[in-house]
């Protein structure tokens, strides 16, 4: 007697999968609730568990194939460990390269992401020789890269280097991965569908820095968590939704739905691309809430355990292009939200202020928006209404 092993239900609307790794192969002894493989979907990534002890008998898709919900993917039979793989199996064991190998399999145990599994399978690198700089040492894709690097600038003895002429150019074609085409097709999708428009302005943080400076040790010891720049933005992007209140709303064929809650999607890059968790009901939460939520789900979108609610039903983004040294940008729209703030580099410009020239820390600040539904006006107001916030904190009622 066999059970099926089907691609569980992965969340609303999501049919679809990728089956990015089998951590079991044919023969294999496992247990009930053991992780059989891992799916990819355009929004989270999916561990597959076994519901019954006994021996895999059959993987009947390979790494890399489209599953759907309800498609049965693998069969596990009754048997101990001894237990023989059967003499005509469903399908064959996920491929290798068409070249000879090079490396021995990649542990079940490493731990990499996805993409960087592909690379190394594509490459040859054995990920278990492979030093991960991701969190809690997970290997990226960059990681895998460098190591193809270093193995191909390794010199062998007694082996003539042979002749590169000028011309000789290398290539890498790697498939994206579900979540990437997923990325490419919502971002064509927002500028084809939305009239999309981006305005700038900029804000002195002289007396936001002055505050985390004075307020961080007593702020960390009180609550457990450090005092960042995303509470204070948040705090000042709802107050400004609750000011100018299209810009909290969408538009639903013929009606805007005007928005009476403050969900803010928070923009965290992964290795896999840029995900956006919702952080709800912001206007109910502290600063120290607004931080510690945060940090949950960005420890979360980098763990691959973002779970499907996650990411659903945002009404309004805010990224941060500043960590990585950017200076000024126009964000894209994350449909169906009609705006998007974009924070930026923190850096120290001359400015005039009563007359005199002084060096302050500055911040380009953006706000991509749908002018078919909020003015230029409206928008323009808006940041400032942000600008205001920032450069007078102490109307944001901080509370340590």
């Amino acid at each position: 007697m066999s059970s099926e092993i089907k691609v569980p239900v992965l969340g609303e609307s999501i049919v679809e999968g990728t089956l990015a790794r089998w951590h079991k192969k044919v023969g294999d002894v496992v247990n009930a609730g053991d992780v059989l493989a891992d799916l990819e979907t355009d929004k989270v990534n999916v561990e597959v568990t076994a519901t019954e002890s006994g021996v895999i008998t059959a993987l009947l898709k390979a790494e890399g194939d489209s599953v759907k919900v309800g498609e049965i993917i693998a069969t596990v039979g009754a048997g101990a460990a001894t237990s023989a793989a059967p003499a005509t199996p469903a399908a064959p064991v996920p491929p290798t390269p068409p070249t000879p190998p090079v490396a021995p399999a990649t542990p079940v145990n490493t731990p990499a992401t996805p993409v960087a599994r592909n690379v190394a399978a594509e490459s040859g690198v054995d990920l278990s020789a492979v030093s991960g700089s991701g969190p809690s040492g997970r290997i990226t894709k960059q990681d895998v890269i460098n190591a193809t690097q270093q193995k191909s600038s390794t010199p062998v003895a007694a082996t003539p280097s042979p002749v590169v002429s000028a011309s000789d150019r290398r290539e890498e074609r790697v498939k994206m991965s579900r979540r990437r085409q997923t990325i490419a097709q919502r971002l064509v999708q927002a500028q084809q569908t939305a009239a999309m428009l981006t305005t700038f302005n900029e804000v002195d943080l002289s007396r936001v820095m002055d505050i985390r400076k004075r307020k961080k040790d007593s702020f960390k010891e009180q609550n457990g968590v450090g005092l960042g720049f995303m509470s204070f933005f948040t705090k000042a992007t709802v107050s400004a939704l609750k000011a100018y209140p299209a810009v909290n709303a969408e538009i639903q064929g013929d009606e805007i739905v005007y928005k009476h809650y403050y969900d803010i999607g928070i923009a965290v890059s992964t290795d896999d691309g840029l995900v956006v968790p919702v952080l709800r009901d912001a206007e109910n939460l502290s600063f120290a809430g607004i931080e510690k939520g945060i940090e949950t789900l960005a420890k979360k979108a980098r763990d691959n355990k973002l779970a499907i609610n996650d990411l659903m039903g945002g009404t309004f983004t805010i990224t941060n292009g500043g960590v990585f040294g950017s200076l000024m940008s126009t964000p894209i729209l994350n449909a169906p939200q009609s705006g998007i703030l974009g924070m930026h580099k923190i850096q120290e410009r001359p400015v005039v202020v009563n007359g005199q020239i002084v060096v302050r820390p500055m911040m380009y600040i953006a706000l991509s928006y749908d002018h078919r539904i909020i003015d230029g006006s409206t928008a323009v107001r808006f940041l400032v209404h942000i600008k205001d916030m920032l450069e007078d904190p102490d109307s944001l009622l901080l509370q340590f």
